[in-house]
This record gives structure tokens, C-alpha cells and sequence, in this order.
């Protein structure tokens, strides 16, 4: 089984500047095979893979003797990585690969001949690195990546493979549904309901503060890159911060459930809303499901989504009855049906976990469905005759 721990690095500056000097190496190799593909397509028709361009490296350090000073794996990897980037590209999984900057993040990749030692990690052309290990390292490593990011920090993301298989998943235990928010940012089937931080809120100030004071620096002075280091400073913070909160909440749900149901969320499509943009951005609600999706199968849990168009909140959990239209503004309501009084969003959370149940019992993990709604061709909303996947 593949698991991923991220350590914090304290390189010494010596070895700050041959990872410098490996970053740059590393993104000018992307950067020039992204624009040899482009320009090989434009031009014959047919794109280059990432093996292709990997053959060029050893006429590339003719030409270039100062990327010699890069481990060669390192180099060999971006090719790679521009393979695979290319492929999600296709297969719709990502946008399509673009230039890299020297303004945002680092990182490179060691695919092999990495040690761990105790309290450093050996690596190749930078020896030991002075690391933070908050946890040992179980199974044999498949690669280390290296990254820096704006503010100057630097971590290794380490693979590693315990040889072990997935545990089998059951669904025999506690279920419960989950429904994200904002006002409160995640409402649990049975009634719990754990509010939303509002990082970005506190740090605000702080960081309007700074933004300003960056405005009025000289372009390109060591003023101006002090200034945009307090910046990235202050959306590190934020960033940990939330991360923190993902990682402890996550995993008190999958320590506490056996099944896990939530709403598949369009985030995209919704921060287009111009009020809701900010704060939706700033919740991390796609993080947080892919903490659960990930933890839930490390432990042989099911994780399970229901559709978004699915009519969680306007359908009564005791009779079923489903309302024409329900406001946000209204977070209580009673069904005219059978009388229940119900809170909108418990009640949209447990209509989530009996479906998610439901769905489970079908044998497959087909969707659910929305009864007036479907999409055409193009992806747009059309009005249908109801169908059952039952």
C-alpha cells in the first residue's frame, strides 16, 4: 500500500543553492521540452512523448554544460512528468501543461538512492539534509520530492510501500452523511455540526496590510521581494492552517464511521457566483473529500458520493415528500405532508447518507438521479421524464 508523509527540510546554504540551482535547471528542461512539443506538433501534426524528449538530455548537456550539476534522474523525471502531464491533458483529467515560473513553487523529483538517517535525509549531489521526521518512515521508499515554496520553506514529500494490500472494504457499521457548508462547513447525519474557521477572515487585515505595502514597492527591488515574502508568509499560514483543520476533522469522521456518504460538489461552476467566489474558495471543500476518500480506504471503509443534482435538502427524511422550491434563507421547515419539522441542513445530510445507502445496495456506484434534471450533450440542464436506476 502507497502512503505519502511530508517532512519539513532545513537545508544549510550551501545546499540551498545547489537545490537553486536544481530547481532552475529542472523548469528551464520543462519549459524548453513543453515548447519543443508545442512547435513538433504545429509543424508535423504529431506530438512528442515524454521517452522522446527524455532522449534529448545527453545533447542537451553538451549544449548546456550547467545542467550537469543536476542529478541526472532529476532531469530525466520532468520529461517524464510532461508525459504524464500531456496524458491527463487527453484523457480530460487536467488542463493542458504550462510554462513554469520561477515566482511560484519549486520542486523536483529523486526517483531513487535516497537514505533516511535518523534526523536527515541523504540525497543525491546534496548529501544529508537536516529533516523534521514527526513520524518514522515504514516500507521501502519509492521517490522523494523536494519542493520550495513562495515564502522560502522547504519540504520532501516522501512515497513509500509497505508491501501490504488495501484492506477489503465493508459496509457492515456506522453510516453517516455529510453536508458542506459555509455558515458551518461540514453537517454530520447524526446532528453534529463543526463550524467553519474563516481563516482567510483572520488573517485579513494583516494581509490587506501587506498587499499594500507591496503595491508601493519598486518593481523588481529587493524592497519589493521582501515585501512579496510577507505575502507568502502570511497565505502559508492560511494554507497550514486549513490543512490542519482538514487533516484532524477527516480523521475523526473515519475513526467514528464505517460508511461515508457526501454530496459531489461542482466547486468550479460555483465559485463563479461573484458573492460566494471568496468564501468558497477559502473553505477547501474538494481538499477535505480527498482526505476522506483516501483514509477511508487505508482503513477498508467506504467512501461514497451522491449526485449533486440530487434533491437532498427539499426532500422530507420521514415521508419523502419533496418540496417545489426551498430559499437558502430558509434553514428550518416543516413538511406540509407529514408535518416533521426539520433543520435544512441535518436533514439534507441524512437524505444523503440513505442515499449513498441505497446506492451501495444496488451492487454498483452508479449516480443518483434527479428526477426533472438531466444534462445534454453539451452539458447543459434539460428537463426529462423521471428515470429509475432501481
Amino acid at each position: 500500500m502507497l502512503r505519502a508523509i511530508k517532512v519539513r527540510l532545513y537545508p544549510d546554504e550551501q545546499q540551498k543553492q545547489r537545490l537553486s540551482q536544481a530547481f532552475g535547471n529542472c523548469r528551464w528542461l520543462w519549459n524548453y521540452c513543453l515548447s519543443l512539443m508545442n512547435e513538433t506538433y504545429k509543424e508535423t501534426g504529431k506530438g512528442l512523448s515524454g521517452y522522446a524528449v527524455k532522449k534529448q538530455i545527453p545533447q542537451l548537456k553538451k549544449e548546456y554544460e550547467w545542467l550537469k550539476l543536476t542529478y541526472s534522474q532529476c532531469l530525466q523525471q520532468v520529461c517524464l512528468n510532461l508525459g504524464v502531464a500531456f496524458n491527463n491533458f487527453f484523457e480530460g483529467r487536467a488542463q493542458y501543461p504550462r510554462f513554469k515560473s520561477k515566482h511560484h513553487q519549486q520542486s523536483i523529483h529523486f526517483p531513487q538512492n535516497v537514505k533516511m538517517l535518523g534526523s536527515a535525509i541523504k540525497l543525491p549531489m546534496l548529501g544529508e539534509v537536516a529533516a523534521k521526521l514527526h513520524r518514522p518512515i515504514e516500507g521501502k521508499i519509492k521517490t522523494v520530492t523536494v519542493s520550495m515554496n513562495c515564502y522560502g520553506q522547504y519540504y520532501a514529500s516522501i512515497l513509500t510501500d509497505d508491501g501490504k494490500d488495501n484492506p477489503e472494504q465493508s459496509v457492515k457499521g456506522k453510516a453517516v452523511g455529510i453536508d458542506l457548508g459555509l455558515t458551518h462547513f461540514a453537517i454530520t447525519s447524526d446532528g453534529s455540526k463543526f463550524d467553519n474557521p474563516r481563516w482567510l477572515v483572520r488573517h485579513e487585515r494583516n494581509l490587506k496590510c501587506k498587499q499594500r505595502r507591496l503595491s508601493r514597492r519598486v518593481k523588481d527591488s529587493n524592497n519589493r521581494n521582501k515585501a512579496r515574502k510577507q505575502i507568502a508568509k502570511i497565505h502559508s499560514k492560511i494554507s497550514r492552517c486549513r490543512e490542519d483543520f482538514h487533516h484532524k476533522l477527516s480523521r475523526r469522521i473515519v475513526d467514528e464511521n464505517q460508511v461515508i456518504c457526501v454530496e459531489s460538489l461542482n466547486i468550479r461552476g460555483m465559485v463563479k457566483n461573484r458573492s460566494l467566489s471568496k468564501a468558497i474558495s477559502q473553505v477547501g471543500w474538494g481538499s477535505f473529500c480527498t482526505m476522506l476518500n483516501y483514509k477511508a480506504e487505508w482503513e477498508g471503509k467506504v467512501y461514497i458520493e451522491v449526485d449533486r443534482f440530487f434533491p437532498s435538502s427539499k426532500t422530507c427524511n420521514d415521508c419523502l415528500y419533496q418540496v417545489s422550491s426551498l430559499p437558502l434563507d430558509v434553514r428550518h421547515w416543516q413538511c406540509s405532508n407529514c408535518g416533521a419539522k426539520h433543520d435544512r441542513d441535518v436533514n439534507g445530510a441524512k437524505n444523503i447518507r440513505d442515499e449513498g445507502l441505497r446506492i451501495i445496495s444496488l451492487g454498483s456506484r452508479d449516480n443518483a438521479y434527479r428526477p426533472d434534471v438531466r444534462r445534454d450533450s453539451r452539458g447543459r440542464k434539460k428537463s426529462t421524464v423521471a428515470l429509475s436506476v432501481g
